[in-house]
């Protein structure tokens, strides 16, 4: 998979409607980022990405589908790993302290149990 960090910002947009929406219309991604340019100028960006390899498409009827290449969990990793990396040091306690202490509602009890659990299985894993 290409290097998501050479995407320009309005590339990054359009990739981040995509996930978002699993699959998208040109028209749908114009509706969904900031600011949009004309759809012809999205259409010509995703087709761009299609040849950078970020994108795949499909036929739906007149329209077509635009779909994320890379699964959506593993971006998801991957765009986690660039943030750590870049505001955190690579730390995920200080990324988890900052986001409690910037959250506006409380944790729910669920929440807090599971992130336990999940810390107590890393634990037993050696992790």
């Amino acid at each position: 998979m290409p290097d998501p960090t050479e995407l320009s910002r309005r590339e990054r947009q359009i990739m981040d409607a995509v996930f978002s929406l699993g699959e998208a219309t040109v028209n749908q991604v114009v509706e969904t980022i900031p600011d949009p340019p004309t759809p012809m100028a999205v259409r010509r960006m995703m087709h761009i990405l299609e040849e950078k390899e970020y994108l795949k498409r499909r036929g739906a009827g007149r329209e077509v589908v635009y779909l994320p290449r890379e699964a959506k969990a593993r971006a998801g990793q991957s765009a986690l790993q660039r943030v750590l990396e870049t505001f955190f040091g690579g730390s995920l306690e200080e990324a988890l302290a900052s986001h409690l202490v910037a959250r506006r509602d409380a944790m729910t009890s669920a929440e807090r149990d599971r992130l336990v659990s999940l810390i107590q299985k890393a634990r037993k894993e050696g992790r």
